[in-house]
């Protein structure tokens, strides 16, 4: 059986695989855990960190084939969000297909977002009961706008990567072909930049734009717990698991 996450460094780059295909890359604590330990234990050898998915999906974000309760699954999630924003060196995310909830929220955290043509960025957590998290409620506004994002989640509808770059919400959209070789190029350019003022950049940025972000991701988890108690979460999830339509009676 294969390792849920792919983890493996060279030549300055720490390379991280989401490696659950047949799952669309749905996320668990524990492929959590990995990634942040992973993160928060660079050592100066590393200049520059890739975060993408196998098959054909980014992430489709949290499973929900398991119980979502309490504050456990959210407090693991919220410690990946700040080992990404907290990195020392960029984070670039290559975002092959599909990028959905909590898996739209990491892509989104990256310093530097490319994406496949083919993929799209999704919040849908509204759609079963939910609130987005992961940070996204600062990171998307920060990125778009208000009005932008607050429809993105409220909505929780597909936003094409041409439209994501369009937007501003990631750095670039190319074809399918090219995705690869564009990240390595900016892989390249970073891994052999100045990482002192790389740092430095990233940090300065980082506080401007998300300062409060440790804030959000605590108001994000007390909420989303809340949520997770509700009889529309539990309406929402049953629908999505059995593939019908939600109904939803607002409590």
């Amino acid at each position: 059986m294969s390792e849920p996450v792919l983890v493996h460094s060279a030549e300055g780059v720490l390379r991280i695989t989401w490696n659950d295909p047949d799952r669309l890359n749905g996320l668990t604590g524990e492929m959590l855990d990995t990634v942040s330990a992973a993160l928060e234990a660079l050592d100066d050898t590393i200049r520059v960190v890739v975060m993408t998915g196998a098959g054909r999906a980014f992430s489709t974000g949290a499973r929900l084939d398991g119980t979502l309760s309490g504050t456990e699954p959210m407090d693991v999630a919220n410690r990946l969000v700040r080992a990404v924003t907290a990195c020392p060196v960029p984070v670039v995310a290559a975002v092959n297909g599909p990028a959905a909830g909590f898996g739209c929220s990491i892509s989104l955290a990256a310093d530097i977002t490319v994406a496949a043509q083919s993929a799209y960025f999704l919040l849908p957590f509204t759609n079963i009961g939910l609130m987005p998290d992961g940070g996204s409620t600062a990171i998307v506004a920060a990125s778009i706008g208000r009005a932008r994002a607050t429809a993105m989640a409220l909505l929780g509808e597909r936003l094409p990567a041409t439209d994501a770059a369009a937007a501003g919400l990631i750095h670039a959209c190319v074809p399918d072909d090219d995705l690869e070789t564009e990240v390595e190029a900016i892989v390249h350019r970073l891994a052999n930049g100045a990482g002192v003022a790389f740092r430095a950049t990233k940090e300065a940025i980082t506080a401007a734009t998300l300062g409060d972000l440790d804030a959000v991701l605590d108001r994000e988890r007390d909420l989303q717990v809340q949520l997770f108690g509700t009889e529309d979460f539990a309406e929402g999830a049953t629908a999505f698991m059995t593939k019908r339509a939600p109904k939803f009676v607002g409590r």
